[in-house]
């Protein structure tokens, strides 16, 4: 991105090369190529400097907009404090009740074609991290036992033994899925449930899921 400083001040951004009039002269495109920076500067042309030492991983928290400031000669665009996303649900208050306010997703049609509401207070208005990341793990365990529910069925309509292997690894992932859903649900904050899922030498606390026996 370019900034055009004059008198001290940012007037305009810009974030591809164009020709421009400064000062009364008309200069072409080709300036941001061919001149070096501090040609372009005294004529009051800069590239932004980003300074993301604010800047957080959206993942867990919402960054401010880019503020851009001009001071020692350099163009600056810099992040405010961000927020940390909500780690707990938000939910239906009465006030929203008795206001109507829910999705349409919450209504049902009656036999007399009478729109009611299915919601009630205390329900989940929306997620929060926690919500989102255990849901995350009980997918993701629903499918590596889906792999071998073809067992279970042939257990059920052939009485054919389900190999031990089989059966101590589904238990297995069931009670790797509980064990980190709760120490997602121990996390005091966002900082300490994004260090949960963050890799470091020996691996991450969550840890990972059972090794599948047809893959040792």
């Amino acid at each position: 991105m370019y900034a055009l400083v004059e008198d001290n001040t940012i007037t305009k951004t810009y974030n591809n090369p164009r020709g421009m009039t400064i000062g009364g002269i008309q200069y072409p495109q080709n300036i941001h190529s061919l001149w070096p920076e501090a040609d372009l500067n005294a004529i009051g042309i800069y590239t932004v400097v980003y300074d993301d030492t604010n800047k957080k991983a959206e993942e867990w928290y919402i960054n401010t907009n880019q503020t851009l400031a001009f001071a020692g000669g350099v163009v600056t665009a810099t992040y405010g404090t961000a927020t940390a996303r909500a780690i707990a649900d938000t939910l239906y208050t009465q006030a929203d009740v008795d206001a109507d306010v829910y999705p349409n997703d919450y209504y049902i049609v009656s036999k007399r074609g009478e729109r009611i509401h299915i919601f009630a207070k205390d329900d989940i208005k929306i997620k929060g991290l926690k919500t989102v990341k255990k849901e995350i793990f009980d997918r993701q365990a629903a499918g590596l036992l889906a792999k071998y529910d073809w067992y279970i069925i042939r257990n059920t309509e052939a009485s054919t033994a389900i190999p031990s292997a089989i059966t101590d690894y589904r238990t297995a992932v069931r009670a790797k899925c509980n064990s980190m859903q709760t120490q997602i649900d121990n996390a005091s904050d966002v900082d300490a449930l994004a260090a949960l899922f963050t890799y470091t030498e020996t691996g991450r606390p969550l840890g990972e899921w059972p090794t599948d026996p047809n893959e040792e």
